[in-house]
């Protein structure tokens, strides 16, 4: 019943603070991102940390050879907070489609089934996927929603300095790249470090990263996951303080 975000107040000292969870599988952090970046430009909050996490160990079928070598453990986090130079998060595009849930679910353990004996028995605790529905449908739909930040925003693939891709599957990043007609050196990878981090990757990627970008660089994170959820966040990058 406790929220994750309780435990991440708690554990780091937020005592004049709020948190809440928000999910959306591998589209997490980028949906939370656009929440938090929300509240930060209404004028109401001036600092905010959105936290990308996911234990997917505690889910996986290590007989299922079909997910069990994908998905790792893991969390990352942003700190935003005002400005009034043209930096930070310049524009967003997500969509959502519930009839692809049933192509990567846990079946059991939640509301709808909860878990008894028969669903830990047939092994409906764990992650299950369509693996060639969602292949298509990642590329499709993160190539999708960056041209769409490309062009709302008169922005050409030369002026793109880096992609952020969730870190989902190397043959999926490499395709969403070449849709776009960036080069393997614009694109960011660090699956083969920690794997498949769903809501984590992103934030990881940024960290891993960070002495790579230079204040002004235009990025492209985009991100797939169950939901189906999937979007983009145009991002033009500031230094670090400190």
């Amino acid at each position: 019943m406790v929220s994750t975000a309780s435990v991440v107040c708690e554990k780091a000292g937020l005592v004049n603070a709020w948190g809440v969870d928000s999910n959306a599988a591998c589209s997490g952090f980028l949906y939370a991102l656009t929440l938090g970046a929300g509240l930060v430009e209404s004028g109401r909050y001036k600092n905010v940390i959105v936290v990308g996490a996911d234990k997917n160990s505690s889910i996986i079928n290590y007989e299922d050879r079909n997910t069990c070598i994908l998905f790792g453990d893991g969390a990352g986090a942003v700190l935003l907070e005002q400005t009034t130079e043209e930096v930070g998060i310049m524009d967003n595009v997500f969509k959502t489609d519930g009839s692809g849930r049933e192509h990567l679910i846990v079946l059991a353990g939640g509301s709808q089934t909860p878990s008894s004996i028969d669903t830990v028995n047939n092994k409906l605790n764990y992650i299950s996927q369509n693996g060639k529905v969602v292949f298509k449908a990642a590329i499709e739909g993160m190539s999708d929603t960056c041209n769409t930040l490309l062009n709302r925003n008169e922005l050409r693939v030369d002026e793109i300095n880096w992609l952020i891709p969730h870190q989902a599957n190397l043959r999926i990043i490499n395709a969403v790249g070449e849709k776009l007609g960036l080069t393997d050196t614009q694109v960011k990878v660090n699956i083969q470090r920690y794997g498949n981090t769903t809501a984590a990757t992103i934030p990881l990627c940024l960290w891993d990263y960070k002495n790579d970008f230079k204040a002004g660089d235009n990025m492209i994170l985009t991100a797939f996951g169950a939901g189906f959820s999937w979007g983009a966040t145009y991002l033009r990058w500031t230094k670090l303080r400190g």
